[in-house]
């Protein structure tokens, strides 16, 4: 996201995020943010070539009709080449164009530019290198993009096979400032519930618990740790689930904790959370991967108590049928093609926007839903800024 707004040029982000939030998005966080956009856009070009789409688009076609014509598997290939084809377009590389039939064709207008991935990824080292694991992570999904689209592999394999697992930890690593920005704005978004929410908190897709650890090390910072009852992090990867249970169980917080294999693809019964036992359900990057959204909201519904609270940090789509940069990665994954679709309120799988997640919501149980920071308002001045914190009741 731009220091400057993209609606009047000046700085706004004092207007427009609340104030603890702005010591978090300061001058240096957004430089990093910028060169991650960049690096993940030159990557992108990349891929156009490598993957036979720049060939493809040697004049006007649809995304099938490119997937056709590159000779690419269709069930794969879907929603990453709609990605590179919209990205490319968002940077004015390619052109977009709608048809008579109301089809949107991608085709070369200029020249495309060539653009070294690695002169980015140089500039980030030099201004901060802790933030080099999200590059990595791109880097080894765009490795893998050919064999992905053409069937060779799949997007679970690629990512999560031997040589995943070390980027993998780095990435989810409160070391690394382009995820820790997400655990740090669920710990302050939490921090607005009463002493009555925190009593018992359920959180989902712990991963390897750095935001466990960010929730609990803020709440020690301002002095409610006392408040928390009793913590429950659960997740469906074994190997994170051990790796959390150690990386938390070494800060030694002074609450109760739990720990619990969880697929929330499933009833959540079999992991010992009984209906109606919780006053918070808490997660970070995790509820946009729920296959059926509807049956996963149920079910945390179901474990929170009356008016219990709903705290989700989601990297959320300012704007219908934008590209986002992070989908790099995860377009290449099932759980991001395969969703249950409600044109309603979930017509893609993946990251959804502001409204989305609030039709969502309400159509499940769920009342009193407002995203922190409100990113309704700051979308038009800053568009890049996608991170925020769904908060809700339960009805």
């Amino acid at each position: 996201m731009p220091i400057l707004s993209k609606r009047n040029g000046q700085d706004e982000r004092a207007a427009l995020f609340p104030p603890e939030l702005l010591a978090h998005f300061d001058d240096d966080m957004i430089t990093s943010f910028d060169l991650f956009e960049e690096y993940v856009s030159r990557l992108a070009l990349v891929l156009f070539r490598t993957t036979g789409l720049e060939a493809a688009c040697s004049s006007a076609t649809s995304v099938p009709g490119a997937i056709a014509r590159a000779g690419l598997v269709p069930e794969q290939a879907r929603l990453p080449v709609s990605w590179i084809l919209a990205l490319l377009a968002s940077r004015d590389w390619i052109v977009r164009e709608a048809g008579v039939d109301g089809e949107i064709r991608y085709r070369l207008g200029r020249t495309l530019p060539v653009l070294d991935p690695e002169e980015v990824r140089a500039e980030q080292q030099a201004h901060d290198p802790r933030c080099l694991p999200a590059y990595d992570i791109s880097a080894l999904a765009a490795a893998h993009y050919p064999d992905v689209l053409n069937g060779r592999i799949n997007g679970e394999q690629a990512l999560f096979g031997e040589a995943g697992i070390i980027p993998w930890v780095k990435y989810f690593s409160n070391d690394n400032p382009l995820y820790d920005i997400s655990n740090k704005v669920g710990a302050l978004a939490a921090a607005q519930a009463s002493a009555a929410d925190t009593e018992a908190i359920l959180e989902i897709g712990g991963g390897l618990g750095s935001g466990a650890i960010a929730l609990l090390d803020h709440f020690e910072s301002i002095g409610r740790t006392a408040r928390i009852g009793s913590y429950t992090l659960t997740e469906i990867s074994p190997l994170f689930l051990k790796r959390a249970q150690r990386n938390l169980a070494a800060r030694n917080p002074r609450c109760a904790l739990r720990f619990a294999a969880l697929d929330i693809n499933q009833p959540f019964a079999p992991a010992g959370i009984a209906p109606g036992s919780v006053s918070m359900v808490y997660g970070v990057n995790v509820l946009h991967v729920a296959r059926d959204l509807g049956k996963t909201l149920a079910e945390l519904r179901g474990a929170l108590r009356d008016h219990g609270l709903l705290v989700m940090t989601e990297c959320i789509r300012p704007f219908a049928n934008v590209p986002l940069h992070l989908e790099l990665i995860f377009n290449l994954l099932g759980s991001f093609r395969d969703a249950l679709l409600v044109p309603e309120w979930r017509p893609n799988g993946g990251f959804l926007t502001p409204e989305q997640w609030t039709a969502a919501l309400e159509a499940n149980g769920f009342r009193d839903v407002r995203i922190y920071p409100d990113i309704v308002a700051i979308r038009d001045a800053y568009p890049s800024c996608v991170i925020g914190a769904i908060l809700a009741r339960r009805s």
